[in-house]
């Protein structure tokens, strides 16, 4: 008699936990080898990509304000005082009423802050004529525009895509350190089990487990062999495990699990000198499992009938998959006794997802092709009802918060640290409020400064953000970075005055900063040479300063530190989490405020970190 002691579905995922731990393990692999590999760390750039300010067009660099009354009617013509290739270093610096011819990609001269496209110039000798005019920044790229240096490129688990490789590829990596392959030997096992493209005979069915096993573990980054169809013979069954273990970790077997004499993969376990740990598992679809061990290997003995087969093998292998919230609008009664694990198919609605049961049985083939996931019921529950559930998705779907806004390595780490998927895009603080607005982010990381001193809620209140929550976040160090003999905030006044000042962009919180900063110790910008000369992150002030373009600018104290330059600290800014309001029962939220209270962080926590401080 069978399945006299059945064991929890978590019992059984912690002893293949324990055994998948046992055989991982780390490799090198090259960039060309690594499409479909699963990182074992965090990719981190230590370069800025671009590397320096550069052009993105073929054409002039110009002062932009050379070029405000240029029109098709009444061209512009300015002084060609060289040129600059792609890779070229030249000693040239623009001014007024000059400009220097320039390629894609060439790197942006001292004094340039735009490029003026060749289609809408005229070149006469030494001069050219300009048909149209430009603003400041455009058709330049840049430096740490598209990646900052110390920025987390990819997270430790990611399965690698093309797209992944070439963005390890631009910041100068040709190797990366992945898991290694896991190895699986696939045995189907029944007389009445067929291979497709065979001969369907009577009461015969074709193999469909070692296909769609196949080609979850292939999908997941791990490796297999297909040991062919067993039939009920329990010497044929035992070799064939037999050779399945010399050269694999682990070992499953489809079919062959049923209580009564068709049940062989019990005795075969036994009879190899292993051990049956487990046979039989509460819950549905799935019951009769076996997990044994030979040689210190697992040996899975997984049900029949296809849907069962795939969703225990999830369960049992899949422990890092993805779910989303989504509405059961339907009543479902469940076994009594048993976890459950309904197949369901999702549609996509005005208000998110709604989840739809599948009823056919693990037996058909329509369960298997309509199921999109399936939702787990517990077994204390009977009445599934017009509620909201997790759907644990059975494919490769991306999903998780979206964080627009300025960009912060504290918020990378909280990624990290609470096991939170999120889509961050950095767009500058502004840029995340305005996401917020309408609807497209569920936080935005924003450090605004206003001109009463109060960072953010002023800025929140003007641009009239509706359904909203302010998290407090944590404090972050801004001052001026430098390579000069400056030691004090006196020093850095007088110094500004005579050097060449590289500033933020406009509604950068760093801007706004600095401009507090100037109006508080009575400078007229106008008095500050390259006031106008902007650029759009903190690492690209700080190349400008190494390479020489710049002599000081302002920005974070960890980016100074990191390009080695001396650093004089200005204020301590709020750097805080706008939350859309009907965000704020989302797990992966809690979840993200949760991580943000108590994680380390590389930057001053208040005591009311993780607080709502304001509502809109």
């Amino acid at each position: 008699m069978r399945y006299l002691k059945l064991c929890s579905i978590n019992e059984a995922k912690e002893i293949v936990r324990k055994y998948l731990d046992k055989y991982k393990s780390v490799e090198d692999v090259d960039l060309f080898n690594a499409v479909g590999r699963v990182l074992s760390e965090d990719v981190i750039s230590d370069v800025d990509i671009p590397p320096f300010d550069r052009s993105q067009m073929d054409g002039y660099a110009v002062k932009a304000e050379d070029t405000y009354a240029a029109d098709e009617d009444n061209p512009i013509t300015l002084k060609v005082i060289g040129s600059l290739k792609a890779g070229e270093v030249k000693d040239l610096e623009v001014k007024n009423g000059e400009c220097v011819e320039i390629a894609t990609g060439a790197g942006i001269p001292k004094g340039a802050n735009a490029v003026v496209m060749v289609e809408y110039t005229e070149r006469l000798g030494n001069h050219v004529k300009i048909y149209k005019a430009v603003a400041p920044h455009e058709n330049i790229q840049y430096c740490g525009t598209d990646i900052m240096s110390g920025e987390l490129i990819l997270r430790g688990g990611t399965k690698l895509t093309p797209r992944d490789i070439g963005s390890i590829a631009a910041i100068g990596k040709n190797k990366v350190k992945v898991y290694k392959k896991l190895s699986f030997g696939i045995i189907s096992t029944g007389n009445e089990v067929v291979s497709p493209g065979e001969t369907l005979g009577a009461y015969k069915i074709y193999d469909i487990n070692a296909y769609t096993l196949g080609s979850s573990i292939l999908e997941n980054g791990w490796d297999f062999k297909f040991y062919g169809i067993v039939g009920d013979d329990k010497e044929e069954l035992k070799k064939a495990i037999e050779n399945a273990l010399k050269e694999n970790d682990i070992v499953l077997l489809s079919g062959g699990t049923s209580a009564g004499v068709g049940d062989l993969t019990e005795i075969a376990i036994q009879e190899l000198g292993g051990e049956v740990l487990i046979h039989g598992i509460k819950i549905k679809p799935g019951k009769p499992t076996i997990i044994g061990v030979v040689d210190d290997k697992l040996v899975v003995g997984l049900p029949g009938y296809p849907t069962s087969c795939l969703i225990v093998f999830d369960v049992l292998f899949n422990d890092e998959k993805k779910t989303l919230k989504a509405f059961f609008p339907m009543r479902h009664i469940s076994a009594k006794g048993r976890t459950e694990y309904l197949p369901i198919s999702l549609v996509k609605s005005k208000n998110g997802y709604s989840s739809y049961p599948i009823t056919k049985g693990s037996g058909a083939i329509t369960s298997l092709s309509n199921a999109e996931g399936y939702v787990v019921i517990e077994e204390n529950r009977e009445i599934l009802e017009n509620e909201e559930v997790d759907v644990h998705l059975l494919g490769d779907i991306m999903i998780g918060l979206n964080i627009i806004g300025s960009h912060c390595i504290g918020v990378d780490i909280i990624l990290k640290e609470g096991g939170i998927f999120a889509k961050t895009i950095n767009v500058g603080s502004l840029g995340g409020i305005m996401a917020i607005k309408r609807g497209e982010a569920d936080i935005a990381g924003v450090h605004l400064l206003d001109d009463s001193g109060e960072y953010n809620i002023p800025f929140i209140k003007k641009y009239k953000v509706k359904d909203a929550v302010l998290v407090r976040g944590y404090i972050r160090e801004q001052g001026f970075m430098f390579k000069g003999d400056v030691n004090s905030i006196e020093d850095v006044v007088k110094y500004i005055k005579k050097s060449k000042f590289i500033n933020r962009n406009k509604g950068s919180g760093t801007r706004i900063l600095f401009d507090k900063f100037l109006k508080e110790h009575g400078i007229d910008k106008d008095d500050i040479d390259s006031y106008n000369i902007e650029t759009k992150t903190h690492s690209a002030v700080a190349v400008s300063i190494v390479m020489g373009k710049a002599d000081i600018g302002m920005g974070i104290r960890t980016v100074a530190e990191q390009y080695g330059l001396n650093f004089i600290p200005v204020a301590e800014e709020h750097y805080d989490f706008l939350i859309r309001r009907e965000k704020l029962d989302d797990e992966d939220v809690k979840k993200f405020i949760e991580t943000l209270k108590k994680v380390e962080l590389p930057f001053k926590k208040p005591k009311n970190c993780g607080e709502i401080i304001f509502e809109c």
